[in-house]
């Protein structure tokens, strides 16, 4: 089984094996499995401007025609070089299609393939990780380690130094979204630059109005079982311009940490431990309807919402006209059964 985890990750990235050429990048943080994937393929080609050298695939597709996925895999170049196959997944599978393709002897083709969050069940995941030529790669949203490295490379590169008062709140304001805390981070830099030092000011006028804090009202609302409060912010959030996909995500980084706190406590952890410790940290004023959603949601059927706020998330990206209806709908559905069952 070949399933990277840690520095092997690190490693792999930074000198992919020539030998695993079909690489599955999964996960939640929609914005690290983007960056890794294109890295991979910038550095699997010759000249990544030339069209004829980057393939791209669309998972659904592939469904219905497998077979097609082979046949670009092993087509050869007309005036050679090296090329590579970017699959984007989507609701169905086309595990079968890589399944022929892992027993394929591919020459100068890397294939990658973008996904969502996959369980260990998954067809596409369970095919990629079964296979000597593949590699699956889970991407998960930075920790407090993965952040600090962060804050610190792209600080560097404006020879910026961060205050400590600075660099703890920058800290909690990031993460979920690498794609989005490298942006923050770019336009921190901006705003920074030419004065050495990053401070706790320069912080809070650049990251904390674009920080996730926003959204919490609305996502605490829905496990809390309020879908008053749900609906009103979630329009306030969207006269002001945040994209629905946004707040799905922050609803699905909640999701996931709620799931991991109710296994917690299953075990026997206190309450008040996982409110006051862990990372990241909960503000105060969160701590009451957090709690409520605790008490609200067992690990099971957390589960269940992750996979509901999931497949809200990939209904979005097909149909984008009711991105915003299906954002708030999925919403609504989690905050009634919430307050039915609390």
């Amino acid at each position: 089984m070949v399933a990277l985890r840690g520095k092997e990750i690190d490693a792999f990235l930074a000198r992919p094996d020539p030998l695993r050429p079909i690489i599955l990048l999964y996960g939640p943080d929609f914005g690290l499995v983007r960056e890794r994937a294109e890295a991979l393929l910038a550095s699997a080609v010759d000249d990544p401007n030339d069209p004829f050298s980057l393939v791209r695939l669309d998972g659904d597709e592939l469904a219905a025609e497998p077979s097609r996925l082979v046949d670009e895999a092993m087509t050869i170049p007309l005036f050679g070089g090296r090329r590579a196959i970017r699959v984007r997944a989507g609701s169905r599978s086309f595990a079968g299609g890589i399944e022929t393709l892992t027993v394929s002897p591919l020459k100068d083709c890397r294939v990658v393939i973008e996904a969502g969050e996959l369980r260990a069940e998954s067809p596409l995941r369970k095919a990629c990780e079964r296979a000597k030529t593949a590699v699956a790669i889970a991407c998960y949203p930075d920790g407090e380690r993965d952040l600090a490295r962060l804050i610190e490379d792209e600080l560097r590169v404006s020879n910026l130094r961060i205050a400590p008062e600075a660099r703890a709140t920058l800290t909690s304001l990031l993460g979920g979204d690498r794609q989005a805390s490298r942006n923050e981070l770019r336009k921190l830099a901006l705003y920074a630059h030419g004065k050495g030092e990053v401070t706790l000011d320069d912080v809070m006028a650049v990251v904390a109005d674009a920080s996730e804090m926003k959204l919490d009202p609305i996502v605490d609302g829905a496990f809390a079982g309020k879908p008053e409060l749900v609906e009103s912010e979630y329009g306030k959030a969207i006269i002001a311009g945040t994209y629905p996909g946004t707040i799905i995500s922050a609803a699905q980084r909640h999701a996931a940490w709620l799931h991991k706190s109710a296994l917690t406590l299953a075990e026997g952890t206190p309450l008040s431990a996982l409110l006051d410790g862990g990372f990241p940290r909960l503000h105060f004023s969160r701590k009451p309807n957090v709690e409520i959603a605790l008490r609200n949601f067992g690990p099971e059927r957390l589960a269940s919402i992750i996979d509901q706020l999931a497949t809200a998330a990939l209904e979005m990206r097909k149909q984008p006209p009711l991105a915003s209806a299906i954002a708030q709908r999925t919403l609504l559905s989690i905050a009634v059964n919430a307050k039915r069952r609390g």
